[in-house]
């Protein structure tokens, strides 16, 4: 299996609709660790781990959302942290 690790920051409507717990769930069933937080600004960062496909259905998911709206994705290629185990939502 190919596991990647990426940073996302995400912004639009994606604070105060659901969007870390939808991420969550999605996170879960996709088999994605890592975690996700609202910041301080609006946006909503992330750092998910799992097959690149994974990930991608994940985002997919996300951008399919009712009231979700994502205007602009960052994304940047992390390490692998091979000691890490599921997904958490950061408060």
């Amino acid at each position: 299996m190919n596991i990647i690790r990426k940073h996302f920051v995400f912004t639009g409507r994606v604070q105060g609709v659901g969007f870390r717990y939808k991420a969550c769930g999605l996170a879960r069933h996709y088999g994605i660790t890592g975690w996700i937080k609202n910041n301080g600004d609006g946006s909503v960062e992330a750092q998910l781990q799992g097959r690149e496909e994974a990930l991608d259905m994940m985002i997919q998911g996300l951008l399919q959302d009712t009231y979700i709206r994502i205007d602009w994705i960052t994304r940047n290629s992390m390490e692998v942290d091979n000691v890490e185990h599921g997904f958490s939502v950061k408060y």
